[in-house]
């Protein structure tokens, strides 16, 4: 099997994907949830959880060092996990990092990459942690699913197969696991579903998997069936009140599990999972019905902090699909390097284009999860087509995002909307405002003529420049800086005291100091700023206000 290697920079990558694809495969794990209670968020958790990590480990982007990105993936898992399965997540990264630490202080030296021995031996250990931080084994959940996993993983392992061998089998055993799992546990069969911690862990190994091999695994989609009325009625019935999670600190072993003896007797589904090395910290999740006395009970034994209390009671649509801050913030899809630095410095989160591909819905959701807003500012600058753009914004806002998508078809257009954003401002407010700035920032470009061709400016021959505006070619020049002054001029016909040029990739500065030169000779009280972006496709892009 021909793979890449589990390297700091593949660790990084699957962490990336894994959240990618917790996104795609949240509403299903959602659905699955009926235990150990029918709060419908696991997929949620799970995701905001590998987010958490997923930040940590790019943070180190610079990193060579597996064992270093391992145990940042780690330590992010353990700050941002929410609810039952989150625990369970930071455990299984916890097990990764220290079971690469401990592979770097044998050999006397850091780890280069995880082989298939070192894989197995992190699931065993992860099997171990999670058994510890739950206190207990209920056969048919994520436990029996890490279980077979870890197995598999040993056995493909000592039969010589590479880490992505290793992790293949570990993920195809998991599959098989998790469709045994309603067998297992009553309130599966019951409820007629798979586990749903089970099912994404599924998806994180085939994350890791599809990153190694570059090959997809094909699962099919869970899908519950219908409970009965009754059955409905006494699963809400029996969950407690509050999901209650906090950070605790300066706690010692003996100290968390009179934590544990505490919170066992306030309520259920406890889990108490401690940090790498020792340091006293620990994360701490409990359903209870009264939450104060959750949190009482580790002021008792330690500093609690980032307190989470969370209603479970009632329909479980009427819950927040997680704990985003409610800022308001941009977000602007961009191409080129420059061009990510200047929206990026002007306020906005930046989702970046990938090898000139159409930007998707699922890469727009992905990006809005991670700017961790609850409302937001879209501006697709003319990289996302329509039926996409309004395809992620409807699932933001099934995630209880809200967005508002600003009509700029140009980054000179997105760079004219940023500029008059304000988030004191309501957000239907914000967004007029951004949509009429956008509107009134005239723009064209400047492309090099490939080919001799009749245009609507006359003959062009490949080499010239050709100024484009409203998809036709108004301008024929010479070269790129005679055809963005005349470009100019046009768009300066109507009136204007700003232009933006925005310079592709391969431009040289030459021709954004020439433009300036001519908007200066030719047009007084009229300012020109250029910003050299990278961006693809054309070299330049002009805008006037």
């Amino acid at each position: 099997m021909s793979a890449r290697l589990l390297d700091a920079s593949m660790l990084r990558e699957w962490a990336h994907a894994a959240v990618g694809e917790l996104i795609t495969h949240t509403d299903e794990i959602n659905r699955l949830n009926v235990f150990p209670v029918a709060d419908a968020d696991t997929g949620t958790n799970m995701l905001f959880t590998m987010r958490s990590a997923w930040a940590q480990a790019n943070a180190l982007s610079g990193v060579d060092d597996v064992a270093e990105v391992a145990a940042g993936l780690a330590r992010g898992a353990l700050n941002g996990a929410r609810g039952n399965s989150g625990v369970i997540l930071s455990q299984i990264l916890r097990a990764l990092a220290e079971v690469i630490a401990e592979a770097s202080a044998d050999r006397g030296g850091a780890v280069a990459a995880v082989d298939g021995p070192l894989f197995a031996a992190a699931l065993r250990h992860a099997v171990v942690l999670v058994i510890r931080s739950m206190g207990e084994v209920v056969p048919g959940t994520v436990v029996t699913v890490l279980q077979d996993a870890a197995d598999a993983a040993e056995h493909a392992s000592a039969g010589g197969a590479e880490a992505a061998g290793v992790v293949c089998a570990a993920a195809d055993a998991a599959a098989r696991s998790l469709d045994a799992t309603p067998g297992q546990l009553e309130a599966l069969a019951r409820a007629g579903v798979v586990d749903a911690g089970g099912r994404g862990l599924l998806v994180l190994l085939d994350a890791m998997s599809t990153t190694l091999t570059g090959r997809a695994s094909r699962r099919v989609e869970y899908v519950p069936k219908p409970p009965r009325a009754e059955e409905a009625t006494a699963r809400v019935a029996a969950v407690p009140q509050f999901e209650v999670m906090y950070l605790l600190s300066g706690c010692d072993p003996e100290a968390a599990e009179k934590l544990r003896s505490e919170l066992d007797e306030l309520g259920e589904s406890v889990a108490i999972a401690a940090a790498s090395g020792g340091s006293g910290q620990y994360s701490v999740h409990v359903h209870a019905d009264d939450a104060g006395a959750a949190v009482e009970a580790g002021l008792a034994v330690g500093q609690p902090s980032r307190i989470q209390v969370t209603a479970l009671t009632g329909a479980a649509s009427t819950r927040p699909t997680g704990g985003r801050s409610r800022a308001r913030v941009v977000l602007a899809v961009v191409d080129g390097e420059g061009a990510a630095g200047l929206f990026a410095a002007e306020g906005a989160h930046v989702l970046r284009l990938e090898d000139d591909a159409p930007v998707s819905a699922k890469q727009l959701l992905h990006a809005l999860v991670n700017a961790d807003a609850g409302q937001a500012m879209i501006l697709p600058n003319g990289f996302v087509a329509a039926e996409e753009l309004v395809a992620g914004c409807t699932a933001a806002i099934g995630w209880g995002i809200d967005v508002v998508p600003v009509p700029a078809a140009s980054m000179v257009q997105g760079l004219a909307a940023l500029a008059v954003h304000d988030a004191s401002r309501q957000a239907v407010d914000d967004g007029y405002t951004m949509a009429r700035a956008a509107a009134d920032a005239r723009h064209g470009s400047v492309r090099v003529a490939t080919e001799e061709a009749l245009t609507w400016a006359g003959m062009c021959k490949p080499g010239d420049g050709l100024g484009i505006s409203g998809d036709e070619v108004l301008i024929v020049g010479d070269d790129l800086v005679a055809a963005g002054a005349g470009l100019i001029d046009l768009l300066l016909a109507a009136g204007g005291e700003l232009v933006t040029v925005l310079t592709g990739a391969g431009v040289d500065d030459g021709v954004a100091a020439a433009l300036g030169d001519h908007v200066h000779e030719r047009h007084l009280g009229t300012e020109l700023v250029s910003y050299h972006t990278g961006h693809r496709g054309d070299a330049l892009l002009i805008g006037v206000e």
